[in-house]
Order: C-alpha cells, then sequence, then structure tokens
C-alpha cells in the first residue's frame, strides 16, 4: 500500500548533506554565539574572515574566551532554523510519495461497491524556509591588532575569536563609548519592538548588560596595568571583581589607594555598582542578605528583584571610567 513511501524512507537512510545558508548583513558580518552555558555570549564576525582566519579546532569567545570548535558555535536561532530546514528538506521527499501512494490505491477501488474507502494527502509541501538574516550591526566593530580578523559586538569584548589576542587596554575605551552608545539608543528599541511589555524587557535586559559589561571591563583593563608593571604580587582570580582587594593591590604597586582618585561617596556608589553586579551574575538580580550588608544599599530586603535604571548605570560608567583613567597615569 505505502510502496512509493517505503522507497523513499530508504533513500533517506544514511547520511545526506542538506546545504543550510546564513545570510550576512549588509556589512559582510553574520552571528555567532558563545557554546559555553555559562556565558552564552552572540557576537558577529566577518563572514571572509570566519572561514580565512578562524581555526576549525579552535574558537574564541570574546567575552569569556571559552574556546571550542568552529561547528559549535551556531545562535539558539539559527539551530532552529536548521531543524526547520531539514524537516522542510524531508517533507518535500516524502510528500509526492505519498501522493503517488495514495492516487495509486484510489485508481485500486471498485467504481460499483457499496462500500469504498479513498485516500488524499492534504496540503503542500512545506516551502524551504529563507536563511537567517543577520541582526543590525552591532555597536562595537573591532579589527584585531594581532590577525586583523573583524568581529563585532554590543557591549565589551576582550579575546579576537580567530586568534584568542587580549587587547583590554586598548578596549576599555570602546568598550565605555559602546556602552553608551546601548544605552543611550533605548528609545529606538522601544519604538522598533511592537509589543510594549517585549520592548521592555529587552530594555531592562541593555540597561543590565550595560552594567555587567563596564564592570568586567574595568576588571579586565585593571588586570593589564596591574601586570604591565614590575615586581607585582601575585593576584587571585578576579582580584579586580572586589573594590577593596583590587585597592590593596594597586596601593601595593603603586603607593595609592582607589581613594586617591575617587571621592567618598563616588567609592560608595561605585561599591554599589559591584555588588548590583555580582546580583545580576549569580542570582538573577534577586537580592539576598550579603548584598545589603556589602553595599549598604537599604532600599532594598532579602528577596526583592533589583531595579537598574539607565542613568544610574550611565553614572557608574562615569565613575568607572574616571577610577580608570587615574590608575592608568600612575601605571608606569
Amino acid at each position: 500500500m505505502f510502496d512509493e513511501l517505503k522507497r523513499e524512507l530508504r533513500r533517506l537512510e544514511g547520511v545526506h548533506e542538506i546545504p543550510v545558508s546564513i545570510l550576512t548583513d549588509d556589512e559582510g558580518f553574520f552571528d555567532r554565539q558563545c557554546p559555553s552555558s555559562d556565558c552564552l555570549f552572540q557576537f558577529k564576525i566577518h563572514e571572509k574572515d570566519w572561514h580565512d582566519k578562524v581555526r576549525d579546532e579552535e574558537v574564541f569567545c570574546p567575552f569569556c574566551g571559552h574556546t571550542a570548535e568552529s561547528d559549535n558555535w551556531c545562535t539558539e536561532e539559527q539551530h532552529e532554523h536548521n531543524k526547520r530546514t531539514v524537516m522542510a528538506h524531508i517533507s518535500q521527499r516524502l510528500h509526492p510519495a505519498m501522493k503517488r501512494d495514495a492516487s495509486r490505491w484510489n485508481r485500486r477501488q471498485p467504481r460499483d461497491s457499496f462500500i469504498t474507502m479513498t485516500m488524499k494527502v492534504d496540503g503542500r509541501p512545506q516551502s524551504l524556509p529563507l536563511p537567517l538574516a543577520a541582526t543590525e550591526p552591532m555597536q562595537l566593530k573591532i579589527t584585531c591588532p594581532a590577525c586583523a580578523c573583524r568581529y563585532a559586538v554590543l557591549g565589551a569584548a576582550f579575546f579576537c575569536p580567530a586568534c584568542g589576542h587580549s587587547a583590554a587596554d586598548m578596549m576599555f575605551d570602546q568598550t565605555v563609548a559602546g556602552i553608551r552608545d546601548s544605552l543611550n539608543a533605548l528609545g529606538a528599541v522601544r519604538t522598533a519592538v511592537a509589543d510594549p511589555d517585549t520592548a521592555e524587557t529587552a530594555v531592562r535586559q541593555i540597561i543590565e548588560y550595560g552594567l555587567l559589561s563596564v564592570v568586567t571591563a574595568f576588571q579586565r583593563y585593571a588586570e593589564v596595568l596591574y601586570f604591565r608593571m614590575p615586581a607585582t604580587q601575585q593576584a587571585h582570580r578576579n582580584a579586580f571583581q572586589n573594590l577593596t582587594a583590587g585597592s590593596d593591590l594597586w596601593h601595593v604597586a603603586t603607593g595609592k589607594h582607589y581613594s586617591d582618585y575617587l571621592g567618598a561617596v563616588e567609592l560608595a556608589e561605585l561599591k554599589r555598582a559591584f555588588q548590583q553586579r555580582h546580583l545580576l551574575a549569580h542570582t538573577q538580580g534577586i537580592v539576598d542578605k550579603d548584598y545589603v550588608t556589602r553595599s549598604g544599599d537599604t532600599s532594598y530586603q532579602p528577596g526583592q528583584r533589583l531595579v537598574v535604571r539607565k542613568d544610574t548605570v550611565l553614572h557608574y560608567v562615569d565613575l568607572i571610567e574616571k577610577l580608570a583613567t587615574g590608575m592608568a597615569a600612575d601605571a608606569k
């Protein structure tokens, strides 16, 4: 009864290659995503450089430095697109065979029988979905000073995806500028997203990501400045994520504390920023007792969700830039 379908299924056995294309944007960039479940950072890379400069055996995440083989860097949207493309391909192969089986069955049915049974295959074969269009070019476009690979990010980046070169010192100013641009473009985000709830969720995520990015950018920059100086003591991992620990290390290296660059009120505000970054990174923004104690922020009770405002993050960006500029002047 299903001879044609069986034959087509046999033809589909084994390994088949189904071409799936991903469109680039107008400047030749397309989307990639870090495969590390702790990161999932999305970025863009120029298509030519992805083929010519990136090695199949090792790609570096621009944000966290995680490495993986080149076939592990599809975005979630690209994975879904690939699945739909494969299913559409299979449907196009099976649908005609089922139609032929139905037609043959119907021709064999007696015309004058009291009971007749016919078979009909409804619907048209699923059309192949269009390749995913790349999103709008991201704010910060980077050319690696070591290998000239071109990539783009929203927020902050510290490693070249092709060679892993770390240029945190070069990137700090560009990262700060990119964060400001992202925050100042929130009006355009609200206009572009039709659903108000979805728009506000996107805006909140951009604001919170700005805070995460600027603190991480400072950490990387401070590490570069610190380790460039002679006779510095070994710093434990992420020491510069903590203002007190970072200030103590800096004092040993230069004779100055962070209080030599910022006033008491500014330091208290920056301490709150670092503690808020910790909540966003580790508790999904849920306030705990440690946050209230360490930040001195009594406007929250444990269990509440942190609310971060655009103007607050822009103020934090100004403070971090002021601190970093003072440190750079003394890093000789």
